[in-house]
């Protein structure tokens, strides 16, 4: 079941308007997953839901079975899966890439040959990246559906037998025993000690005790639900008989499996780059109409209609910024070499650059910002007696069973003691498993024969088996407020001497000595703090979305400053109970996220991408579904294979600091990317414009078509390397997004700087003959622009910023060589129409090249500093 809202959002990222019923989506559209009803089989018997589904404790027989399962389906997710030619497709979908391509062809027919060919090796690069990264991402639907049992034990005429999970039916009884994983929803009609590690769908970081008794409180959450077990968890411990209620896609599972599939991420930079290229290719078209029908009108008759179409051809492809794939591909791939030296491997090479536009990072805190591991905190005893010590009578230490993965036992056995030797000297005679209604479990022991009762559970339980003084429960209870404060979970012990065996445990529970409080701990990693300030400082907000204990989460968050007072935690369920306006700002103002299910981290991160770049850290199946969401999908090497596979980028390391250095990483190819547009654009379109204007003004062409093509292929060569340039620190202290008004505002500034200079080199050579004019406007335009990357790659005084790195500096020269070296030898006149230079026509063309400089470095100046006072510097885009 899906609810979704339509709503406005306008170009400052404001909050969203009303919400509006309209089917009509206007600007964003937003859609919940409602989950299978499951509350509604709590608080029923088990006669009743038997008699509803029509089966009974022998099972359904076989007829019943096969009759359901046509009428019903399989017991499968019913995911489409995209074919390879698909995905193959998808990739051409880019405006981006219908530009390069054109500009390939129109190259091709200007007889631009090894040009054309380089445009469609750009293209090819790209579209066999994506390709490759889109198809490896599929396999996550099909990790989630082999994560199901193959086999599973059930009834069918009365008989136990075994049949292939997608057999499985609506009213089927299923045993559950340790080791399974549960293969539906179903209410539980028995259970004998049985535990379920639920932490794949609500990141509970401890084992939840199951109960086949009626719940007579209110269930909203899937934690809550003592008495049901739930597809894709985990039997850890004990035995149970299930009755099947939902199957396949109607599961809770299956919820989070249709959010994995139907979701398709579409990167910070894929969304960025294709708003650009739409704006330049518009842009081109406008223009070179206007130029080409403005000769038309100009010069009439005395035009060369083919020589004037071939002309405007080479200026659309000079214009059409085609080194930007290959700029960005070998920029991705240097940074993700760097990320990998630090144990950060990336996925999705365009995810490296995501990370600097994270303005939100949103993550689990089971397993990322804590150890996932149970520890024993602090110990209070009232008569000095060791807690451990008893703690450890009670625990699977002295069972002939050992197949209990009880946290809290593993905690307490790895605790030192002194007097492990005396625990050698018991015997367990019985015990009386942990019930989630008694709230405690119960041992007898047997020591050179005489018999001891222990028990052990929660505080407020066992203290009312106890006699104890108003003032000793006083300090017990102050204990275990200041502990519960502190988000750790507390267990009681106590213990009783017996005369004899007694017939029944739970009759003798009675007066029993106190012995103590243990508090237990899931440790936050060592390195968490530090990164959570390292990512403050870089401006990222982050929010913590889990399925764990709010108490818990709380303190986890305060110790680590993330929050600085309780109302910025909230509970799913708490969420919920709000409108959908009060939702969206609770979201945004409320930094702790506790109990949280699969469907309300999905509509966390979807309402946040309304306003931000939206990146997040998780490790479990539930978080499948939001991992696909976000703009930037991070998991740690020991999260769950569905989520590693939904992932762009994968931590080795569990240290959330490698993440702030890849946001670092992603900055600063940021900004060397945006080097590249802002260099490429102001000298290609002052150019673009000086020339086509120039058309307008002599009978002959400024610039021959192979010329232009010529100017276009030297001056992007060196930009391949930006790369790998050196990027000043404050430019990094921001999260990075593309600005495109702020673009357009100084490639248009630039631009007209670059073109009032070509039209002073048109003024001083128009006079010349028309292959001098040709050769100076051609060496003239290729210097101006590769002087200008030294200006523009820092917005400090160039010799402020950090020094250019040497294979950038190298590239520039080479190409410099290039552009003065052709026009002198015969090879090149020969080919390209270039007039031998003299030496007067080159120190003019080096005199505007050193004043272009000059004159550029101020501008750029005056404009950044314009911006800081003025603090207009606004995400605002272009659509």
């Amino acid at each position: 079941m899906v609810e979704c809202y339509s709503y406005k959002v306008d170009v400052l990222g404001s909050n969203p308007s009303r919400r509006t019923h309209s089917p009509i989506i206007l600007n964003y559209h937003l859609c919940i997953m409602k989950k299978m009803d499951f509350t509604k089989y709590v608080s029923r018997t088990s006669e009743e839901i038997l008699s509803e589904l029509r089966s009974s404790l022998r099972g359904l027989t076989t007829q019943e079975a096969k009759d359901r399962l046509k009428k019903n389906g399989s017991n499968k997710l019913l995911i489409q899966e995209e074919g390879m030619w698909s995905v193959l497709f998808r990739q051409f979908k880019s405006s981006f890439i219908y530009l390069l391509l054109g500009a390939a062809v129109l190259a091709f027919f200007l007889k631009e040959y090894w040009d054309s060919a380089m445009i469609v090796l750009f293209v090819f690069i790209n579209t066999a990246l994506g390709f490759y990264q889109e198809y490896q991402s599929e396999k996550a639907v099909k990790l989630l559906k082999k994560h199901l049992a193959q086999k599973i034990k059930l009834k069918r005429d009365g008989i136990e037998t075994e049949v292939n999970n997608e057999e499985l039916v609506i009213g089927d009884i299923v045993t559950l025993e340790p080791g399974d994983i549960v293969p539906a929803d179903m209410r539980l009609l028995q259970s004998s000690a049985l535990a379920i590690d639920e932490s794949s769908l609500t990141g509970e970081s401890i084992t939840i005790d199951k109960t086949d008794n009626i719940l007579k409180t209110k269930v909203n959450e899937i934690h809550q639900a003592k008495n049901m077990v739930f597809s894709g968890t985990t039997v850890v411990r004990g035995k149970g008989l299930g009755l099947v209620v939902a199957t396949g896609k109607d599961t809770i599972f299956g919820d989070v499996a249709k959010l994995t599939g139907e979701t398709a991420r579409s990167g910070i930079f894929e969304k960025e780059i294709t708003k650009f290229s739409k704006f330049i290719l518009r842009l081109v078209i406008v223009t070179i109409l206007l130029m080409f029908f403005g000769n038309l009108l100009v010069k009439g008759s005395q035009i060369h209609i083919g020589d004037l179409t071939l002309f405007s051809i080479a200026l659309v492809v000079s214009a059409i910024p085609e080194a930007l794939p290959v700029v960005t591909t070998f920029a991705f791939s240097r940074g993700a070499l760097r990320l990998a030296r630090k144990h950060v491997i990336v996925k999705r090479l365009a995810a490296v650059e995501d990370l600097g536009g994270i303005e939100v990072l949103c993550t689990d805190k089971t397993g990322t910002l804590t150890e996932n591991k149970m520890r024993v905190s602090e110990t209070f005893s009232l008569h000095k007696k060791d807690p451990i010590f008893y703690a450890c009578l009670g625990s699977s230490f002295l069972s002939e069973r050992k197949d209990t993965i009880n946290p809290f036992d593993i905690a307490i056995l790895e605790k030192k003691l002194e007097k492990k030797k005396l625990l050698l000297e018991y015997r367990k005679q019985e015990d009386v498993p942990f019930d989630p209604e008694r709230k405690r479990d119960t041992t007898l022991l047997e020591r050179k024969g005489k018999y001891e009762i222990l028990t052990r559970g929660a505080p407020e339980t066992i203290m009312e088996l106890c006699e104890l003084s108003s003032k000793d429960k006083k300090l017990l209870e102050k204990w275990m407020i200041e502990r519960g404060i502190e988000g750790k979970r507390v267990w009681a012990i106590a213990r009783g001497d017996l005369a004899t065996k007694p017939p029944d445990l739970k009759k003798v529970e009675e007066k029993l000595e106190f012995i103590g409080l243990i508090s237990f701990i899931d440790p936050i990693k060592k390195s968490a703090n530090e990164a959570i300030k390292k990512a403050q400082k870089l401006g990222i907000m982050i929010k913590v979305l889990t399925g764990d204990r709010k108490e818990i989460a709380q303190a986890v968050a305060n110790n680590i400053g993330l929050i600085s007072n309780q109302t910025e935690v909230i509970t799913g369920n708490d969420l919920n109970k709000f409108s959908f306006e009060k939702r969206q700002k609770l979201i945004e103002s409320c930094g702790v996220f506790t109990r949280v299910s699969p469907q309300q981290k999905y509509e966390i991160i979807q309402s946040l991408q309304t306003k931000y770049k939206v990146g997040f850290l998780g490790d479990g199946i539930n978080d499948a579904p939001a991992l696909k969401l976000a703009n930037v999908a991070l998991a740690v090497q020991e999260a769950t294979d569905v989520s590693k596979e939904a992932a762009d980028i994968i931590l080795l390391r569990k240290d959330l600091g490698t993440i702030i250095d890849g946001i670092k990483e992603g900055r600063e190819i940021f900004v060397n990317t945006t080097k590249y547009i802002i260099a490429s654009l102001s000298a290609n379109f002052g150019n673009f414009y000086a020339i086509a204007a120039a058309s307008l003004m002599i009978n002959v062409l400024p610039m021959l078509p192979t010329q232009i093509l010529l100017v276009n292929l030297l001056s992007d060569f060196p930009m391949i390397a930006i790369a790998s340039d050196n990027v000043d620190q404050a430019e990094v202290k921001k999260p990075k997004t593309y600005d495109f008004k702020l673009i357009l505002y100084l490639v248009v500034i630039l631009g007209l700087v670059s073109s009032a200079f070509d039209f002073i080199t048109f003024a001083i050579f128009s006079k010349w003959p028309t292959k001098f004019l040709q050769t100076s406007w051609y060496m003239e335009s290729i210097l101006t622009e590769l002087i200008f990357i030294f200006s523009v790659r820092s917005r400090l005084f160039f010799l402020k910023a950090k020094s250019p790195s040497l294979i950038l500096s190298g590239l520039i020269g080479m190409a410099a060589l290039l552009t003065i070296g052709l026009p002198l030898l015969p090879l090149g006149q020969k080919l390209f129409g270039f007039a031998q230079p003299q030496l007067r026509q080159l120190t003019i063309i080096l005199g505007i090249v050193l004043s272009y400089f000059i004159v550029t470095e101020l501008v750029k100046l005056m404009f950044y500093r314009f911006l800081e006072n003025g603090k207009n510097e606004k995400s605002l885009k272009i659509n």
